[in-house]
């Protein structure tokens, strides 16, 4: 599997996350934008459906004054096949 580099995390060289407390542990971040709560759990739900990810959280906004004003966030990892682990 090729990697996009515009999809990596940049590192500081020397950088050390090897403290079990500590450690560094990148996610993702996709937004749903919906002109009503259920339509962003519609979206959602459908792109997690079509995609090789591990929930992790998510979140809600309401932007007053917007077109789209509930906007709801997933954060998420992405399940690698074994074989690419």
């Amino acid at each position: 599997m090729e990697l996009d580099p515009g999809l990596c995390l940049d590192v500081p060289e020397g950088f050390d996350d090897s403290d079990a407390e500590t450690q560094v542990h990148p996610m993702a971040r996709k937004l749903f934008p919906a002109t009503t709560a259920a339509e962003a759990f519609r979206k959602a739900c459908e792109w997690v459906g079509e995609q090789k990810v591990f929930l992790v959280d998510v979140s809600w906004d309401f932007a007053y004054d917007e077109d789209e004003p509930y906007t709801l966030s997933i954060y998420f990892t992405f399940e690698l096949d074994p074989e690419d682990a």
